[in-house]
């Protein structure tokens, strides 16, 4: 079940949007398609992104997959965490298994997002 309060992109990256700042990770649908998470590579700090760069990679016993930004803006914190234990995005996507956070530049690029129903819909579809 994908939480409601949290905005999603047709490439199954899923932010929560706090005042500036948007928390950025994979769905679960994302992280189950991927299978076991080995590695993930994490934005610089500081970084701008424009909606839709590549912002970090994730590698699988599966497959590598990358990761695009929601939003445009600065990136302001990332889940070191994820560097001793990557497999926190499969047990926890929507939890200690965030990637990066953003300071968003123009946060009314969320417009363009899916809520969870629409996301919802659009796993069904794919």
């Amino acid at each position: 079940m994908t939480p409601d309060d949290l905005l999603y992109t047709k490439q199954h990256e899923w932010i929560r949007v706090e005042g500036q700042t948007a928390t950025e990770g994979i769905t679960d649908f994302a992280q189950a398609a991927l299978g076991d998470i080995t590695f993930v590579e994490l934005p610089a700090l500081n970084k701008k992104l424009k909606q839709g760069d590549e912002a970090a990679q994730i590698e699988s016993c599966k497959a590598a997959a990358s990761v695009y930004a929601a939003v445009s803006g600065t990136v302001v914190a990332v889940n070191s965490a994820l560097e001793e234990d990557p497999a926190a995005v499969n047990s926890d996507p929507y939890g200690e298994g965030w990637l990066f956070k953003i300071e968003a530049d123009t946060p009314e690029e969320t417009g363009s997002l899916l809520n969870a129903e629409q996301y919802n819909k659009h796993t069904e579809e794919a």
